[in-house]
């Protein structure tokens, strides 16, 4: 199925690229491939540089980053659905702007979405308790002759 929808999408574009510009031109044909594709950069570039330090704060703050990682992540797809010349990608492009999607991107992927290091009640920190009996400051006995240990690091130095 993804195979054959590869194989129309370019078709598709031709097609949109020929009824689009009998109606409007080249010149707005081609204003509207190149603007939805500086509009794709911007976006693509946004969710590089932005994510990273709302995904930290988010994390500081002891609060879950997941919505705000799909969100950088269905802008990423946005952008680059934009990039590539056509109207179908762009329109799709479009639907996954809208928030109504994103929001129902974010239930959909909640259960699936593990951020490590988080804080919180999905990620604790493993903690092991140990006693004065537990744990020595001193260094083990080294022994005194060569031979006497059967590790291959205690040889004779």
């Amino acid at each position: 199925m993804i195979r054959l929808l590869l194989l129309l999408l370019p078709l598709l574009e031709i097609a949109g690229f020929i009824l689009v510009g009998q109606a409007l031109g080249v010149l707005p044909t081609l204003g509207l491939v190149l603007g939805a594709a500086v509009i794709g950069l911007l976006l693509v570039r946004r969710a590089g540089r932005q994510t990273l330090a709302r995904v930290q704060g988010e994390l500081q703050a002891g609060r879950d980053p997941g919505p705000r990682v799909v969100n950088a992540f269905l802008d990423l797809v946005a952008g680059l659905l934009l990039i590539v010349p056509g109207f179908l990608t762009d329109i799709l492009a479009i639907v996954i702007l809208l928030p109504p999607l994103r929001a129902r991107a974010w239930r959909a992927l909640k259960s699936r979405v593990q951020i490590f290091g988080a804080r919180g009640a999905r990620a604790r920190p493993k903690v092991i308790e140990l006693d004065r009996t537990d744990f020595s400051h001193e260094s083990p006995p080294r022994p005194t002759e060569p031979g006497a240990s059967s590790s291959p690091w205690s040889g004779p130095r």
